[in-house]
């Protein structure tokens, strides 16, 4: 079978999205200590800019704003619309000025400035991407610290289980498999890359900095 274009792959996410949209806030409980976690990981301060990768419908962005605090900027993008208009109404209703989110996918994005650190947080298809993850990379600023989560296959003594893991994936995201090591297209520009297990081994946590280009 032959593999699909990054177009196509977007194409099949926004789908998905948009009958998600509404109602995805509400199943996002299960991984929102690991949402708490991978924040915690990037060791935000003050004043620091930090982008979250795939924002959707903005959960992550009151997290990263208080860590960063009036002084800093949290940046975020979707490719769904759908998705990114609840992140819109979210940072509408809070009266942020040092929150901004974009509709663009991450081979095309903009921003108005470097960041400090990246959020991954369930990202699967851009992490795939070769070339979404080089057009992040060039806005980041030297040792970017970055997390990225996500879900992955069971250990192979648990495969019976992954048909599973590859239907619950295969409804969010437009490729939805190479979920062995999802991260292994990031990881040759991380340094100090460290990674544990999440969800009894179905989920993945890791931390990293960029390395020197």
């Amino acid at each position: 079978m032959p593999s699909l274009s990054d177009a196509e792959i977007r194409a099949a996410s926004i789908r998905k999205y948009r009958h998600r949209a509404a109602r995805y806030d509400q199943t996002c409980g299960p991984t929102w200590p690991i949402r708490t976690q991978a924040i915690e990981g990037l060791g935000l301060r003050a004043g620091d800019h930090v982008l979250d990768v795939g924002c959707g419908t903005g959960l992550s962005l009151p997290l990263l704003r208080e860590k960063v605090g009036e002084s800093g900027q949290v940046f975020g993008f979707d490719q769904s619309p759908d998705m990114l208009a609840h992140a819109h109404t979210r940072i509408r209703e809070a009266g942020w000025r040092n929150v901004q989110v974009f509709e663009s996918s991450a081979q095309s994005l903009r921003l108005p400035g470097p960041v400090d650190a990246f959020l991954f947080h369930y990202t699967h298809d851009i992490l795939r991407s070769a070339e979404a993850i080089c057009q992040l990379i060039a806005w980041a600023k030297p040792q970017a610290r970055v997390a990225i989560a996500g879900i992955k296959y069971f250990p192979v003594w648990l495969a019976p289980l992954n048909l599973w893991v590859y239907l619950k994936n295969c409804g969010y995201n437009g490729a939805p498999g190479d979920l062995w090591s999802p991260w292994d297209r990031i990881e040759p520009h991380l340094e100090d890359f460290r990674r544990q297990s999440t969800q009894w081994g179905m989920g993945y946590l890791g931390f990293g900095r960029l390395k020197p280009c």
